[in-house]
């Protein structure tokens, strides 16, 4: 569903002659080629899903977010400005993201339902929050918290 819904932004964008929203929706299909070509030799002929695509587009975005800060440090406003344009084209294809209050209380319930008392449960709780809420937190500030939490 999320591959079709980037096929047909791309199209949107070649209707309404918006060639920076039309490289950068190229740019995510062209990854998407890449991993689903990678995918075959595992016997996955149809293509990576929905799940696979989160996490390339989340990627995408942790690696334009890191372009950015070294661009700002450089003093390359253009740049900057082209990379934060791509980081806006590809959130619209991720869910929303969860505020830190969100964050904080879908940690507390998973740890509860989980009966997680210690660090040594901190890997049950990391997977129950990706298998739940993955493409709407961001895992690396997810870590330390729970890690918190859990006294660690």
């Amino acid at each position: 569903m999320l591959r079709e819904q980037i096929t047909e932004a791309m199209k949107d964008a070649m209707r309404a002659r918006e060639p920076e929203t039309l490289s950068t929706v190229r740019m995510i299909l062209a990854g998407i080629k890449d991993k689903d070509i990678a995918a075959r030799p595992s016997g996955n002929a149809s293509g990576i899903g929905d799940p696979e695509i989160l996490l390339l587009l989340q990627t995408m975005v942790k690696q334009r977010r890191e372009s950015v800060a070294l661009y700002r440090q450089g003093n390359r406003a253009d740049l900057v400005a082209k990379e934060e344009s791509e980081i806006a084209v590809i959130e619209r294809f991720l869910p929303r993201q969860m505020d830190s209050a969100e964050t904080d209380a879908a940690i507390t319930a998973v740890i509860a339902e989980s009966g997680a008392a210690s660090i040594k449960d901190m890997g049950k709780v990391m997977a129950a929050l990706k298998a739940r809420y993955s493409g709407q937190m961001d895992f690396s500030t997810v870590g330390p918290a729970v890690k918190a939490k859990l006294g660690g």
